[in-house]
């Protein structure tokens, strides 16, 4: 007896100081429904105005004049390319429009003096016929040669690299003694300050876009949330693997953004479907390992750790497809720490 009464009195110790755990402090909230949904894709921020510069002759790089990061003015050269041969040809044809001229010179003086004859009946047809076909070769020719020049000009346009709009050097993919070949990219530049977003979107759903739509940016290495717009909705996926290609014109804003960076992108589009979608603030969320929950309330004011299916992120809240109903309550924050089972009070 006297054992079985020492056994329930630790029992009621027990039950007692368990009772006497202070509660957590905790903030609730229910999952919003939203009426409207989004379609969300993946994009790449980029410069509004860029340009991957290449050359059409093959040829040793002699010079390079910049390096990534430098800024550079309209018309600045970039870099050179070896074009002795062209220049060999260049002063050929200097050498043979001197020649043209010349030609034209002396056929043009016998035209105007056999012109002349020939009014005053001094010189034949045939005679008159022969200057002027003479005189007209002499012009064709020079204008051959002028046009051959403007050609070799044209190609010697080519060994000089020079940047087509104020910016900033992005990227040189060649040094100088490299080769130099038609169409492969030499150096990147852009104009920074104005920021776009390229996405791909799936057939399926890039009817439901639309030309000046207001988009979420959400870029992912800085969290940060943007606003943007719908300037360019592609019509064809011939050259994107299947993918509709969608350009969002970002907002001006303070966020540093730079080339390259992540992002994913929510469009706001009608909903079609009866449910409405749930979301959660991603700062509610519970992280262990590849789980994903969130504490509920259950009986008697305590935490429940429940594990969800997540969905689509729209800025600073997730979907969830499974494991919460819209008008169940779960845990904002709390002033404890929370786990299974604790008592918690609801402020």
């Amino acid at each position: 007896m006297a054992a079985l009464i020492l056994v329930a009195s630790c029992g009621k110790d027990k039950a007692a100081s368990a009772d006497k755990t202070p509660a957590v402090a905790v903030k609730v909230s229910t999952p919003s429904a939203e009426n409207s949904t989004y379609l969300s894709a993946s994009g790449k921020i980029e410069a509004v105005q860029n340009a991957n510069l290449s050359t059409r002759m093959m040829g040793y790089v002699t010079e390079t004049y910049v390096n990534v990061g430098d800024k550079v003015v309209k018309g600045q050269i970039l870099l050179k390319i070896n074009s002795a041969d062209i220049s060999a040809q260049s002063a050929q044809v200097t050498a043979s429009i001197t020649e043209a001229k010349a030609a034209f010179k002396n056929a043009e003086k016998d035209y105007n003096r056999f012109k002349v004859l020939y009014d005053q009946n001094s010189a034949s047809q045939k005679e008159m016929d022969d200057i002027t076909a003479n005189y007209e070769m002499a012009k064709a020719r020079l204008e051959g040669a002028t046009q051959m020049k403007n050609q070799v000009n044209a190609q010697l346009s080519y060994s000089n690299i020079t940047a087509p709009f104020n910016g900033v050097v992005t990227g040189r993919f060649i040094n100088k003694g490299d080769m130099a070949n038609p169409g492969i990219p030499l150096i990147s530049m852009e104009t920074p300050g104005k920021f776009q977003v390229t996405a791909l979107v799936p057939e399926a759903e890039i009817t439901k876009i639309k030309d000046g739509t207001t988009a979420n940016v959400l870029v992912k290495s800085t969290n940060q949330l943007l606003k943007g717009t719908v300037t360019e909705v592609s019509s064809s996926a011939k050259n994107t693997g299947g993918q509709y290609l969608v350009k969002v014109v970002l907002d001006k804003t303070d966020a540093k953004l730079l080339s390259g960076m992540f992002t994913s992108v929510q469009f706001p589009v009608e909903n079609t479907k009866e449910s409405s979608l749930i979301l959660v603030p991603v700062s509610a969320l519970v992280n262990h390992g590849q789980l994903t929950g969130i504490y509920t309330i259950g009986n008697e004011n305590v935490a429940i750790l429940r594990w969800l299916r997540m969905g689509k992120t729209f800025g600073d809240k997730v979907e969830v497809l499974s494991g919460l109903a819209a008008d169940e309550q779960f845990i904002v924050s709390a002033e404890g720490k929370l786990y299974n089972g604790v008592k918690v009070l609801i402020r």
